[in-house]
């Protein structure tokens, strides 16, 4: 009981540290809400020309109504693809700077454990990254509504799973490369590396279809592109769907899928849901098993 509620002290001290930052606080808030302008804004006819592409090329007549459905969920699933992660590193923050303002020191004399230390950074971060996540994923739904509502009430359900399992994801890997920085020049550097990479390694900027085969092989190893996959099958799959019931023929329709990465493919067969949710859940778990390796084995040199 009284590590519990020193775990929850913690907690509420991480959490309040960094929405009092509001420098850093506001700017992680607004980004996705930026992003999502900047995506319509700039990117949107570049998608919309693509859906009509694909779909010329595999045969479909589409409307105007159905290709802003589809790239509304093609922009709102790469939004949430990419902040899930970036956002976590930016939440870390908090973790780094004790370690830059030796706060750390003080806290690692004190009879506080280090494991229950490390536990709370870990868990003030999800709960950080969740929330602005889910605030993206609100205006996502309402972008989505006044493009055209094709989601069912499981395609909300998942994709809200989809954002925390991601999330999730995005804190076990920034834990894990925040427990080796040690300067603020050090995380600026880092973040800038995610902030800029990440969304073409995992799918969300630029559909595997148009990289290069070698390379989209290699992607189709990190466990990022699967649970981009994931939130493009339920944000979008329904309106791509729907085409199919405007008598769109069957083949055209999974063409479009494989288009718009809401069916990946892996060396030539189709990877089932399932087994997408398992790539990201078991690199999840393989990225939280290293961090605690590392706080247990920090904790037995001191």
């Amino acid at each position: 009981m009284k590590k519990l509620k020193t775990l929850r002290a913690l907690i509420a001290r991480n959490a309040k540290i960094y929405f009092r930052d509001k420098g850093v606080f506001f700017p992680s808030l607004l980004a996705p809400l930026i992003l999502l302008f900047l995506f319509i804004a700039f990117l949107g006819n570049v998608y919309r020309d693509s859906i009509r592409s694909i779909a010329g090329e595999a045969g479909i007549v589409i409307s105007g109504g159905a290709v802003e459905s589809i790239a509304s969920g093609w922009l709102i699933s790469s939004l949430l693809a990419v902040c899930a992660v970036t956002i976590a590193f930016t939440a870390n923050l908090v973790m780094v700077q004790d370690k830059v303002t030796a706060r750390i020191d003080d806290l690692n004399v004190s009879p506080v454990s280090r494991h229950i230390l490390a536990l709370s950074y870990f868990i003030s971060t999800f709960a950080v990254t969740t929330l602005i996540c889910l605030v993206a994923l609100g205006a996502g739904f309402v972008y989505i509504g006044i493009a055209g509502w094709h989601l069912t009430a499981l395609d909300v359900i998942s994709s809200i799973a989809d954002t925390l399992l991601l999330t999730l994801f995005g804190t076990a890997l920034s834990s894990l490369v925040c427990r080796f920085v040690r300067s603020q020049g050090g995380v600026t550097a880092v973040q800038a590396t995610v902030s800029s990479a990440y969304g073409f390694l995992c799918g969300a900027y630029i559909p595997f279809g148009n990289l290069t085969p070698w390379l989209r092989k290699i992607l189709m190893f990190l466990p990022g592109s699967y649970g981009t996959g994931l939130l493009h099958e339920h944000l979008m799959g329904g309106a791509i769907d729907a085409l199919a019931k405007d008598g769109a023929p069957a083949a055209a329709v999974e063409g479009l899928r494989h288009g718009f990465d809401c069916t990946l493919d892996f060396f030539g067969s189709d990877v089932p849901l399932f087994a997408c949710y398992l790539v990201l859940i078991g690199a999840t778990a393989v990225l939280i098993g290293v961090y605690v390796a590392l706080c247990a084995a920090r904790k037995k040199r001191k």
